[in-house]
């Protein structure tokens, strides 16, 4: 499970990549990179992390569902994943 306050800073980033996604835009389609510099650094999209919905773990995320490795085995096992049959895991 993640710690709170990582799962905070991960939202405010987001929040900063989506107010300033225009921006960049802009900046880069001129090429004023002295511009793009002077944004903060946790506008850029790069610096966003995938995390797991349920747990908030970084580590083992499957984008396709959203969710960790671990989450996705459990879920499988339990037949909430559709289509996934269990084999020796």
């Amino acid at each position: 499970m993640a710690k709170e306050s990582m799962k905070a800073r991960e939202v405010k980033r987001s929040k900063l990549v989506e107010k300033y996604a225009k921006k960049r835009e802009q900046f880069k389609a001129e090429g004023d990179f002295v511009a793009l510099q002077k944004l903060p650094k946790n506008s850029s999209p790069v610096r966003l992390h995938n995390r797991c919905k349920i747990t908030g773990r970084p580590k083992g995320y499957v984008r396709l569902f959203g969710i960790s490795r671990i989450q996705f085995r459990e879920m499988a096992s339990k037949g909430l994943v559709p289509g996934v049959k269990k084999t020796s895991w």
